[in-house]
């Protein structure tokens, strides 16, 4: 007997998806900003660390509706990329990993950050003085020493894609088998006469890849920190 039906399984398989595309899509960004606001001084830089950190206080429904006036079809950058290269985000996959990604930023950005506030900037400038470029020495000693943070921001972020919602469901729409993740597919079940055995089910999925996340995150985070000889084994 199969524990799933297809739709279930559409569903577990859309979260996972939707979560990777939204790390992938989050990651390069949030390196940079994150680098932006570790070892840059600048005019603005309490502002961009705090628009940075704005989803982590703001309700998941109204990044969801900033997102939809945004990239909507009528939206600035929506009706723009929708007239000029077909693109259209809002309630599709791509939506719901866009929506995802806002959402789990913060988080990778906080990994990222701390990490490389652990960087001892001697290195760095010992690299500067044997003749190494900004780029060569971030690529040579900066991203090796700060990949136990970004891996484990990027894992975090991932096991937190997997339960957004209020976000998802405001700018992606709940379409099963295109929107509907399992967070959503929760939510469904539990709307549903008769849902709760459903709803329970996928439940008890949901948590138990949560718990699998947060784990590989502090597991890989220490590995990489034995490697590069920072912690005892």
């Amino acid at each position: 007997m199969d524990w799933f039906s297809p739709e279930e399984w559409q569903a577990i398989h859309l979260s996972l998806s939707v979560a990777l595309r939204s790390v992938l899509f989050g990651l390069p960004p949030a390196v940079l900003a994150a680098w932006l606001l570790a070892r840059c001084r600048f005019l603005g830089s309490a502002l961009l660390d705090a628009f940075v950190h704005l989803p982590l206080v703001m309700p998941p429904v109204v990044v969801g509706w900033l997102l939809l006036v945004t990239f909507g079809i009528r939206g600035p950058v929506g009706a723009w990329l929708h007239d000029w290269f077909g693109i259209r985000l809002v309630f599709t996959t791509g939506g719901a990993a866009l929506a995802t990604a806002v959402m789990s930023f913060p988080l990778i950005v906080r990994a990222v950050r701390l990490s490389l506030d652990a960087v001892d900037p001697g290195l760095e400038e010992a690299a500067r003085t044997l003749g190494a470029g900004p780029l060569d020495r971030f690529v040579t000693i900066t991203l090796p020493l700060i990949a136990p943070g970004i891996l484990s921001g990027a894992i975090t972020a991932f096991a937190a894609g997997l339960g957004e919602f209020g976000a998802v469901i405001t700018f992606a729409s709940n379409i099963p088998g295109q929107t509907q993740t399992l967070p959503l597919a929760i939510y469904s079940a539990t709307q549903t006469p008769g849902g709760e055995a459903t709803a329970a089910k996928l439940a008890a999925v949901s948590f138990a890849m949560a718990i699998a996340g947060l784990l590989l995150a502090e597991l890989v985070g220490r590995r990489m920190q034995v490697l590069l000889g920072r912690a005892p084994r």
